[in-house]
């Protein structure tokens, strides 16, 4: 199975500190998302990378293609595992992603969000996209595959409709994942560990069901447990 990330969705990065420290020796797959990413800098990821953890760097980034090469150029000199654009850029946007991207780093993988797992058919409407929402998702993959990406971003629940078309090895990175009988937040197309990996989901990022805990640490593993199907 692919990673589990864990979604620091905090404020800072003595939030963040306070809370790794909950996991002992254990060195978890994290995402940094925009909010602790512009309260914190690059600095504190290359931090994280050197303490062992595999990074997720959420920033989806979305702009002229220039803009994008040179930001994915700065990106790749941080270290982390894996980062992302957004579809919605474009095919010659996510191709310079990628050329910026592989001027600087070696291992690090690309991936584009689709749609986020907030959106539903209404919102698709409202930004005047007259195809169905699955459409849309599946049609955004194959442009990210076309641009030579590693991979998406997407609900679980656009996964069994999209691998078909997938490449072998190409990633399926599931935001949104609940654990059974818990609140949706403000996600709207969610799903279980269970249903994500069972639709062929590939990694999976799970944000307040973890840091929100009693016992964040336990959860994790439980959680962890699950998506290895060692137990459900």
């Amino acid at each position: 199975m692919g990673q589990l990330y864990i979604a620091l969705d905090f404020p800072s990065g003595l939030h963040v500190t306070r809370f790794l420290e909950k996991f002992g020796p254990v060195r978890p797959a994290i995402k940094v998302g925009m909010e602790l990413y512009y309260a914190e800098g690059p600095a504190f990821v290359r931090q994280l990378v050197e303490r062992g953890h595999a990074v997720f760097l959420d920033l989806k980034v979305h702009d002229i293609p220039e803009t994008a090469r040179r930001t994915l150029r700065v990106i790749g000199q941080l270290g982390v595992e894996l980062t992302n654009v957004h579809a919605a850029g474009g095919l010659e946007m996510m191709r310079a992603a990628r050329e910026g991207l592989n001027e600087s780093a070696v291992n690090t993988r690309l991936i584009a969000v689709t749609q986020l797992t907030s959106t539903d058919q209404a919102m698709v409407e409202q930004l005047l996209i007259r195809e169905p929402l699955e459409a849309v998702v599946v049609a955004y993959t194959q442009l990210a595959e076309q641009a030579g990406l590693d991979g998406v971003v997407c609900s679980a629940l656009d996964v069994e409709k999209i691998k078909p078309s997938c490449r072998d090895g190409f990633q399926l990175v599931t935001p949104g994942i609940r654990p059974a009988g818990t609140a949706a937040h403000d996600q709207k197309r969610i799903a279980t560990v269970e249903f994500a990996r069972d639709a062929g989901a590939t990694d999976l990022v799970i944000g307040r069901a973890i840091t929100q805990a009693d016992d964040p640490a336990a959860m994790y593993e439980d959680l962890l447990a699950q998506w290895k199907g060692i137990r459900q």
